[in-house]
């Protein structure tokens, strides 16, 4: 069996810190066997989630296609005012959108969590804040996350990274969610 990883973050910048924490952690899921798949930037980018309105957008279309289809879910946010960015949190809330399915929301999946911020408050308060729309959307958390302090820490293109400990946590996070997702863990 193929495990299907999708990864959601980053910001409306591209190739932005988060994004590219979310390449990182993607390369430790593709390297413990998953088929990745990544939504960031403009796939971003969708209407302000409306439970009323039926017709979606193309791109919410994916999105929501995306998560149907995954085995595990990565999530990467930059932290803004010390949570979860907007942007982020409103690709998340069209999870809603699963509430009917076999597998409603992300229940059974798990689901890794990457905050980083210009300092560790944010880093750190954008990583809880995450697990806890994890939970409340039946997801299971890795017990590994990362809080990303981009002062401390540079990411660079595709994932490289300047402290080796982080890059190593952030793989292992995608690790995780493959073992997860294939009863190994």
């Amino acid at each position: 069996m193929t495990v299907t990883v999708v990864g959601i973050g980053g910001s409306v910048r591209a190739d932005s810190q988060s994004e590219r924490a979310l390449h990182a952690t993607l390369a430790g899921a593709r390297d413990a066997g998953a088929k990745v798949h990544a939504i960031t930037g403009s796939a971003l980018v969708l209407p302000f989630y409306d439970p009323h309105v039926l017709e979606r957008t193309e791109v919410a279309r994916e999105l929501v296609d995306a998560l149907r289809e995954a085995d595990g879910v990565l999530l990467s946010s930059p932290g803004y005012h010390g949570t979860v960015s907007g942007l982020v949190k409103n690709a998340l809330d069209y999870v809603e959108d699963l509430r009917l399915d076999e597998r409603p929301y992300l229940d059974g999946r798990g689901v890794g969590c990457i905050g980083i911020a210009h300092g560790w408050q944010a880093s750190v308060t954008t990583l809880q804040a995450l697990r806890s729309v994890v939970h409340s959307l039946r997801g299971w958390p890795t017990p590994l996350g990362a809080a990303v302090n981009s002062v401390e820490t540079e990411l660079g293109p595709g994932g490289s990274c300047t402290d080796r400990k982080v890059e190593s946590t952030l793989r292992t996070i995608g690790e995780q969610v493959v073992e997860f997702a294939s009863g190994r863990g």
